[in-house]
Order: C-alpha cells, then structure tokens, then sequence
C-alpha cells in the first residue's frame, strides 16, 4: 500500500502546475488582491469548481486575517486543511471484494461493472483493477460485455493473459451485452471466483438506449449475484464534459465509486472535488499511467498534498 502512495504523489507531481502556480501566490510575503485573483485562477484552472473555490478562498482570508500570519508556511498550511476537506477524507473509498450470499443460500462473487464513455481507458482500468485485485490474493474473472467495440474484447483479454486471469466473451461481434456478462457471472458462481469484473460498452448517443442497456445488464446479472461495485470511469484531463458524462451515468446506474484515469497527465486534479460533490460517492482509484501497476487507491491526504507540490 505503502509504495502505491509514494507512486500516486510522485505521478501527480509530473503535472504540477497547479502546484507551481500555488507556491508562487504563497512565497509572497503579502497578499494583495492580485495575488488573490491569481489563486482563484489557478484553483478553477484545476477544475476545483466554482463553489468549493469560493469556500477555500473565503476561509482562507478570515483565517489568516483572524491568526494574523503572514508566513507562507502557515498560508500553506491552512489551505492545505481546507483542500483536505473539501477532497473530503471521511468518504468511505473501500472496494466490496467479498463474496456473498444471495437469496437462495448461494455463495456468489463480487461483482463489478465498469461504466463509462469509450475513450477513457475503461478496458484498460478492467484489467489494472484485475491486476490488482490479483496482488490482493483475489481470484477474479473478467467479463467482456462491451461487444459494439471491436477492439474491446481483444483488449480485455490482452489483459487476462497479462494478469493470469479468465476472460469470458463472445465470439460474435455485436453479441448480446447482459448475456455476456451473465455468462461471466454465471461461471464465477460456479468456480467460486472472489470478484467478477464486467466492462460494458460506452456509448452515449441517447441517455434512453444507455439506461435500457445498463439496466438490462444490472437485471441479468443479478439473478445470479447482486453488483457489489458499479464504478464510473472517467478521463481527468475533460474536465467540465466529464461532469456532464457524470450526470448521465448517476442517472442510470446505481454508482458506487469513480475510477478517474490519466491524472497523471493532467494539471485538472480539482476534478475530483468537483465531482464527489456532483455526484455523492467517492473517487476510490486513480489511474496514473501506462503500465499495469499505475491504478492507485485514491487517498486523500498524499492528492491533496501533490497538488500543493
């Protein structure tokens, strides 16, 4: 756990412009309104969002005018707390790994559905997430219902074999999604699989062909074992579009927790503030890069502290 914290602060830091931006308006011995518009900027800049900007910058300003400080340390020090609360560390970001029992006394695996719009590595986050369920001494299946996507299926499975784990999938493109993914499920029943990972496709060209997709999938899979996990994949680096892909998502799945990807090449970490507000669940992973091992647990403390840089 440890090193995976080192690596999150260590990737984050890459892009950190938000961080150079911040010490920059904090070296300064006074803070003139130049400095403060400076700070706004740059918080909005990193899609910290509007509201949770006012909030920092408003207590910021009376605390520093109640304490009286000057010293950029403790500036620093007080906006780091305030950052902290608003990334909001009383969130619960634990992954529901263990199996369960359902209804007729039937041991079934954790299941997971991974949401979102192609484009933002959601494949890629099925296998890491695999990899590291793997690393954690789970068994796991992957399950290929994103069958629109030609690729897709092939990808995943580039993935099983990099991890050592099983892929269930159709031979046939265009092949029924929730069947798919039923057979995923259906077998992890059978083999007594800790966790049973579905990648669903991402498409969003109307909410109502999306919510009848997602939501057959969910009914299917259900009869077999209930979705401990439905998490929303999302690319950090768009911003205010991957709120809008949020909002969609929250209305037609029952969201556990946001996977948000490509944080490393991205300056916009305020994201995650502004979408834990958005939406009510937690961000639980961060993807930090290429490789296999650079999906993180998202820990609050180590975030706020590489955006301060």
């Amino acid at each position: 756990m440890a090193s995976r914290l080192v690596r999150l602060r260590a990737r984050l830091a890459r892009s950190g412009a938000l961080g150079q931006a911040l010490l920059a308006v904090l070296g300064r011995d006074h803070l003139d309104e130049a400095a403060w518009e400076k700070l706004e900027e740059t918080l909005l800049q990193a899609d910290l969002g509007i509201d949770p900007t006012t909030r920092i910058l408003t207590e910021l300003r009376t605390r520093i005018r109640v304490d009286g400080t000057r010293d950029p340390a403790q500036v620093r020090a007080i906006l780091r707390e305030l950052l902290l609360t608003e990334v909001d560390p009383t969130m619960d970001r634990t992954l529901s790994t263990e199996r369960r029992t359902t209804g007729d006394g039937t041991q079934a695996p954790a299941t997971f559905l991974m949401v979102g719009v192609n484009g933002t590595g959601k494949t890629t986050t099925a296998g890491k997430l695999a990899r590291l369920l793997v690393a954690e001494e789970k068994t796991v299946l992957l399950g290929a219902a994103d069958t629109f996507r030609a690729a897709a299926a092939d990808q995943l499975q580039t993935w099983g074999e990099r991890v050592g784990v099983e892929v269930v999938r159709s031979d046939r493109e265009g092949a029924d999604p929730a069947s798919v993914a039923h057979d995923a499920v259906q077998r992890g029943v059978a083999e007594g699989v800790d966790v049973v990972i579905v990648d669903t496709a991402g498409r969003l060209q109307n909410k109502a062909g999306l919510m009848d997709e997602l939501g057959k999938i969910t009914r299917v899979v259900t009869r077999k074992a209930p979705v401990a996990e439905s998490l929303l994949v999302l690319d950090a680096t768009t911003g205010q579009n991957g709120l809008r892909q949020a909002r969609v998502f929250a209305e037609v799945a029952q969201l556990t927790g946001i996977v948000l990807t490509k944080l490393d090449g991205s300056a916009k970490g305020g994201i995650v503030v502004a979408v834990q507000k958005e939406l009510g669940i937690p961000v639980k992973l961060v993807g930090l890069g290429e490789g296999p091992d650079d999906l993180a647990p998202f820990d609050p403390e180590t975030f706020v502290d590489a955006l301060l840089g």
